[in-house]
């Protein structure tokens, strides 16, 4: 029995050893006929007209490829805020959370002082208002107590 075994596992040893399943032998490397089996021509029947070509992309190379066409595209016309009321104005007091008092340029000395924060890209490019800066504010006409500082003048 010990003999029936040994022979067995000696003949897949051979068996599995000489497999040309994944790899190609040294006889038709040698010859030239390894790679010969793996070409063969393509008539223009079996292309398809609607078929991804190697080249197409997908996914995030896509969407990254589309950014590169966007770059050639002209720039976007920014709107006009409508329902904004610009003004020009000083820091009178700087208060606490990025709040400040101004006072608004050709405003009546009667009228109170308009309370801004910093708009958001005033804020992303860490610009600092001090007391005594000109600013240009956006008032909402809803309450024109209120504003947003947009821009700080040199």
């Amino acid at each position: 029995m010990k003999c029936f075994l040994i022979l067995f596992s000696a003949i897949l040893a051979l068996s599995l050893g000489t497999s040309s399943a994944f790899s190609t032998s040294y006889s038709s490397i040698k010859h030239g006929t390894a790679f010969a089996r793996l070409q063969r021509p393509v008539s223009e029947s079996q292309v398809l007209p609607g078929a991804a070509s190697p080249t197409s992309l997908f996914g995030k190379k896509a969407a990254r490829a589309a950014g590169n066409d966007r770059k050639n595209k002209t720039e976007r016309v920014k709107k006009q805020k409508d329902d904004v009321i610009e003004v020009e104005g000083v820091v009178i007091d700087s208060l606490p959370n990025a709040m400040f008092r101004c006072s608004i340029d050709g405003a009546a000395e009667t009228q109170e002082p308009v309370l801004a924060t910093i708009s958001g890209k005033i804020r992303k490019s860490f610009i600092k208002i001090l007391v005594g800066d000109k600013v240009t504010i956006e008032l909402s006409p809803y309450d024109l107590t209120r504003g947003r500082i947009t821009f700080r003048q040199r």
